[in-house]
């Protein structure tokens, strides 16, 4: 049975809630120790700031060293790249949004303020990424580090992004221009997959990302959670569907979400893990963010997915007014005019 819910309430509320999953979990994000998340945080039921040390953190291990001034892209984080137990996010604040969800919001910003052209974003985000203060976080992933190296290069601006991507983080990026777009379904799916690909390029993410994407917009265009889940969720071959998933409801969570599936930001396990979430939370949303970020791992990622998912069914005020005027990034003033 198709809901009352308009186009523009699930809208809004699935971007809100792309955002509160992501901030949501930032102070928890990639603890793997889930017993080590409930000891220095206990439940998370409400924004709260990170702080040091990480226990799992491998930010020790992870580097980057531009090849010029033009792609310094940590500025004056880059110091406490090689410590050990140095928090991801430990610079920011209870509500605020991990980089990743920060160019979310300027592509949201940027869409709204012109017609979108994967050109003039990508040098914006350059520009963004380059501009010492423009954000606060440490941690600078993957895909970024690759990209500002291969432009340092001299690499074309549309060549620069990896071609062997497989972290759902990515989805984050393209889900604002799926949300907004979304009113006009073919132009709304080709547009966000090839702007994931612009960063996230591989079969994985193309795979992955259009599962999400299809489930997204039927729900935005008033299908149920579970019927969209059921027309588009098969993983891996089919061996992943949502009958099997619904087997799993009845475990805890942090036996389906980090024994049966991993808690890891790999897409063949991070994508059936939030679709699970989504199943057994779907008449449930804070519950599921929650559940989500008390599971660890790359909960963010995972988060903002899961957030997309459940506000797109149960629109905007299925988020606990806490959690939409306690986002910094963004207001749901904000979202209101984007959508």
């Amino acid at each position: 049975m198709l809901n009352e819910l308009t186009f523009q309430d699930r809208a809004a509320g699935a971007l809100v809630g792309l955002f509160i999953g992501d901030a949501l979990a930032m102070p928890v994000h990639w603890y793997y120790d889930t017993n080590a998340l409930k000891r220095d945080y206990g439940l998370v039921e409400d924004y709260v700031a990170p702080r040091n040390p990480h226990p799992d953190s491998i930010l020790w291990r992870s580097s980057y060293s531009p090849r010029n001034k033009r792609v310094d892209i940590l500025h004056n984080q880059s110091k406490f790249w090689g410590q050990r137990g140095i928090h991801y996010h430990q610079f920011l604040k209870a509500g605020e949004n991990t980089l990743n969800l920060k160019l979310a919001r300027e592509l949201l910003l940027f869409q709204h303020n012109r017609a979108y052209d994967e050109r003039l974003w990508l040098n914006h985000m350059v520009t963004f990424m380059t501009t010492p203060g423009n954000h606060n976080d440490t941690y600078v992933e993957e895909y970024l580090r690759h990209f500002f190296t291969q432009y340092g290069k001299g690499c074309d601006v549309m060549e620069c992004g990896r071609k062997d991507e497989n972290h759902i983080g990515g989805l984050s990026l393209m889900l604002p221009l799926l949300i907004v777009l979304g009113q006009d379904r073919e132009y709304a799916l080709k547009t966000a997959l090839s702007h994931m690909n612009l960063t996230h390029g591989g079969p994985a993410m193309q795979y992955g990302g259009k599962i999400i994407a299809q489930i997204i917009l039927d729900v935005l265009h008033g299908e149920t959670l579970e019927n969209a889940i059921a027309a588009h969720g098969r993983y891996k071959g089919g061996n992943v569907s949502a009958t099997s998933l619904e087997s799993l409801i009845e475990f805890p969570d942090h036996i389906v979400v980090g024994k049966h599936f991993s808690s890891a930001c790999y897409m063949d396990q991070s994508i059936p893990a939030t679709l699970y979430l989504a199943l057994k939370y779907g008449q449930a949303s804070a519950s599921g963010l929650i559940a989500n970020t008390m599971c660890g791992g790359d909960n963010a990622g995972r988060g903002s997915v899961l957030g997309a998912l459940l506000g797109a069914a149960g629109g905007v005020n299925c988020w606990p007014g806490r959690w939409r005027n306690g986002l910094i990034d963004i207001t749901p003033y904000d979202i209101s005019k984007l959508v």
